[in-house]
């Protein structure tokens, strides 16, 4: 009888092993859509660049003009499941240059490595996930023109369990997809544009949507503020604002109020946006008018919520 038992519990033991293999296998982008797509526009994708923010992360930590284009990583993320250390991607040896347009896009829209391994959601492919094809194609073109450096990639800081990365493959059948965060009503042009560049390209619901136990946004309070996933020194989070209209957030902000201060810096009141707003307009203000027009009448569009630091 022990016999049986344990030969049943070897049989469930080793089922249940490739029940978990199966299911976390990484997900890899259609080839052939590559194919079919246009040689990569650099000029446009200079333009995906600063809408996705790359450098805020990627770029050396302090630095300033030209240097932000050196993509040497190196920027730390501490959290409470552990600290994340932004790898370099610049097109050196150390990087992006043996990638090719296949690897970067399972990177960008799946959240996997060159190698097969599953990325940590701290590089925020669960909102590049409803990019568009070209426009992947043209950012890995711009990307290829960039200053090269050497400086090699730091490890991830993590514990057990999050240092497994296979169990990824399972938070991402729960959070990963590239359906719309909202649904709006009859949408036009400009708020289609304004939703693609909010929830796709400029990933803002990654830092301004409360997240659960589990790291998964809440889409049920899209945008409506939440405590920051980035620890400080004292191992304290920060606030990060609801920029929805309701409660505590931007109701007072007008469309063009929202536009100018994507563009200067600026609230309303005069006052300048601080913390890690700074990074965002450094890129934000490098878009077209339109672009920053376009965001400003989604984000005025969108469902309202009361602050979200609640959830937290």
């Amino acid at each position: 009888m022990k016999r049986k038992l344990i030969s049943a519990a070897l049989l469930c033991a080793v089922t249940g092993a490739g029940v978990f293999w199966f299911l976390t296998q990484p997900v890899h982008v259609d080839r052939t859509a590559l194919d079919k797509l246009a040689a990569g526009d650099v000029k446009n994708g200079e333009h995906v660049f600063y809408a996705g923010g790359c450098a805020s992360c990627h770029a050396a930590p302090g630095a300033t003009g030209d240097a932000k284009l050196v993509l040497a990583g190196g920027h730390e993320l501490k959290t409470d499941f552990g600290t994340f250390i932004a790898p370099n991607i610049s097109p050196s040896a150390n990087g992006l240059k043996d990638w090719t347009l296949g690897e970067f896009a399972d990177a960008m829209l799946e959240g996997v490595g060159r190698n097969g391994e599953h990325l940590y959601p701290s590089f925020p492919y669960t909102s590049y996930t409803r990019m568009k094809l070209q426009d992947v194609a043209d950012l890995y073109a711009f990307m290829k023109t960039l200053p090269a450096s050497d400086e090699a990639s730091k490890p991830h800081e993590l514990g057990f369990p999050f240092n497994i990365r296979r169990g990824l493959g399972l938070w991402k059948m729960l959070y990963l997809n590239d359906a719309p965060a909202v649904a709006l009503n009859n949408p036009d042009e400009q708020l289609k544009r304004g939703q693609y560049l909010v929830e796709a390209m400029g990933h803002c619901g990654e830092c301004h949507t409360p997240r659960n136990a589990l790291g998964g946004t809440d889409t049920e309070q899209w945008l409506a503020g939440a405590l920051s996933a980035e620890t400080d020194a004292q191992g304290k989070r920060g606030i990060v604002p609801n920029i929805t209209s309701g409660e505590g957030g931007i109701s007072d902000w007008s469309a063009g109020d929202i536009a100018y201060g994507l563009e200067s810096g600026f609230t309303p009141d005069f006052d300048s946006m601080g913390g890690s707003m700074t990074d965002v307009i450094a890129n934000t203000s490098k878009l077209q008018a339109a672009d920053r027009e376009a965001i400003a009448a989604y984000l005025k569009a969108i469902p309202e919520h009361k602050n979200g630091y609640s959830s937290q």
